[in-house]
């Protein structure tokens, strides 16, 4: 089985592409080991010590090495956990692992005034932002709009990385700034 690896904007994150669907549908991002626990595989490539986060897009894994862990050296060993993986087809999560949004992550209650707008804002995003930012080994994720303000929360190579504050403000503020006059500012959470 082969692997194909790609480098995103994200220095300490490397997208794995295993030739094969990965999530059927959605994405799904661990922060931490206590998240990884849904997943065998995102488990273990956690239990190998040096990476801080891992993402599950439609077809790819992104995989966040530790700060000061060189790529050299973790690379082989995340290579041979995804393909052990794909190649026996063992299951992605655990049959009890729910699909929780996690706590840390903030979820704003949009006013039911604004719907026309937050239905625009979702579908610039799901149409625009979301494809771009899957190809860097990423996810974006609408939380949501108050007076003004669009909350989006960064996923996978897209979280933590140094171009996302100018991804942010550059780019996905002055789309949606664009085409919804109603957005004054895109702020992350």
């Amino acid at each position: 089985m082969l692997i194909e690896t790609e480098p995103t904007p994200n220095p300490a994150t490397l997208k794995f592409l295993p030739g094969r669907t990965v999530m059927d549908a959605g994405t799904r991002d661990f922060a931490t080991p206590e998240e990884a626990a849904a997943s065998p595989l995102a488990q273990a490539l956690f239990d190998l010590g040096d990476v801080t986060g891992v993402f599950f897009g439609r077809d790819f894994v992104s995989v966040t090495a530790a700060p000061g862990v060189a790529w050299r050296d973790l690379k082989p060993d995340v290579l041979a956990l995804l393909v052990d993986h794909f190649a026996a087809a063992m299951p992605l999560f655990r049959a009890h692992a729910g699909f929780s949004v996690p706590s840390a992550a903030a979820v704003f209650t949009d006013d039911p005034a604004d719907a026309d707008i937050v239905e625009q804002i979702k579908e610039l995003i799901d149409t625009r932002v979301r494809p771009a930012v899957a190809n860097d080994g990423g996810d974006i994720v609408y939380r949501g709009f108050d007076k003004g303000k669009v909350f989006l929360q960064l996923q996978g190579a897209c979280s933590g990385c140094p171009s996302s504050s100018a991804t942010l403000k550059q780019g996905i503020e002055q789309l949606l700034r664009h085409y919804v006059p109603e957005v004054t500012e895109v702020r992350a959470v």
